[in-house]
């Protein structure tokens, strides 16, 4: 998520930022810290199976990090060779030198790590917020995209749900600073269930470690100095991605996406709407879809294996590359 940084303001550089707990790296993980021009990125990996096997890059969403792939990574370690960015100013990443937490901007930084780390064509995997930047990276640099999975795609709603209006409200100006007011005194574990009740198709799936390091997490995230900065200018990015046209809106950049397409659904999300699934179906021309009737807006978290699955038999439609 973003930071305690009100909306508005400047967005404060990576060394003013004060000493908070270290990000969590699971068994078998590796972080390490990337430095473009001007943006640094925290990129998370694991060692692939054996050498050779094509890359794939994974991209969370809103208010989310590069753990969000945590449970789906090792079990696609031996047909990819993965690894998962923080988006800048979320996760372990800092905040662009530019301020720029656009969708457009997104896509820009994902762009720049695949140019800089030469890995491309990779296979896209996204969620959410990260869907739609890579939906614009897919279509606009298809160079660098082997296949597109995309996870609950934020992509433009006609009928938003009531449940998403919360989210969409931050980037109201003003609205920010005032829930960063109403909830001071919330705890760390009172926040994290509301972030799994919405995120989650059950959140009873979560277990008791998985609950304490999210609390974790959101404690950490609670102490950065642009954590709600960067969450208000990213869902105000959302929006305004989400009002614009011709050439540029969302819908006619998936039109123009050639690689193909894994489209992930979770009947039960909160966030993007199911019912979005046939048009999104409709408009990658190339696309395959996976339905998941008890998942959320966090299908790779909460049904690693059925996306892994799905993800396995994309790869073997393409001939296994």
């Amino acid at each position: 998520m973003s930071s305690t940084e009100l909306p508005g303001a400047p967005a404060i550089g990576a060394a003013a930022a004060p000493v908070v707990a270290a990000v969590r790296v699971a068994e078998g993980e590796e972080l390490r810290s990337v430095s473009l021009p001007g943006l640094t990125l925290t990129v998370r990996s694991r060692p692939p199976a054996r050498p050779g096997l094509p890359p794939a890059l994974y991209v969370h969403g809103l208010g989310g990090s590069s753990q969000n792939w945590s449970a789906l990574m090792p079990l696609l370690t031996d047909v990819v060779d993965g690894e998962a960015i923080d988006l800048p100013g979320f996760g372990d990443s800092p905040p662009p030198d530019d301020g720029d937490y656009s969708v457009r901007g997104h896509a820009r930084a994902v762009v720049r790590h695949l140019d800089a780390a030469g890995r491309g064509p990779v296979h896209l995997v996204a969620n959410s917020l990260g869907g739609a930047a890579c939906t614009r990276v897919a279509a606009q640099r298809p160079d660098l995209v082997r296949t597109l999975t995309l996870v609950s795609p934020a992509l433009p709603e006609l009928r938003v749900q009531r449940s998403a209006v919360p989210t969409a409200l931050l980037a109201l100006p003003g609205v920010a600073p005032l829930f960063a007011r109403l909830t001071r005194d919330w705890s760390a574990e009172h926040r994290t269930r509301g972030v799994l009740a919405l995120c989650y198709g059950d959140p009873a799936r979560v277990t008791d470690e998985g609950l304490r390091n999210a609390v974790e997490e959101m404690e950490r995230r609670m102490r950065l100095p642009y954590f709600w900065d960067a969450m208000t200018r990213s869902a105000r990015g959302i929006v305004d991605a989400y009002t614009l046209g011709g050439q540029h809106a969302l819908w006619r950049q998936a039109e123009r996406v050639m690689a193909p397409t894994l489209l992930v659904y979770g009947r039960r999300d909160r966030l993007v709407s199911y019912r979005m699934a046939r048009k999104a179906t409709a408009a990658f021309r190339d696309s395959r879809l996976l339905t998941l009737p008890d998942a959320g807006h966090v299908a790779m978290m909460e049904y690693p294996e059925a996306v892994a699955q799905a993800f396995r038999e994309l790869l073997d439609d393409c001939g296994g590359s």
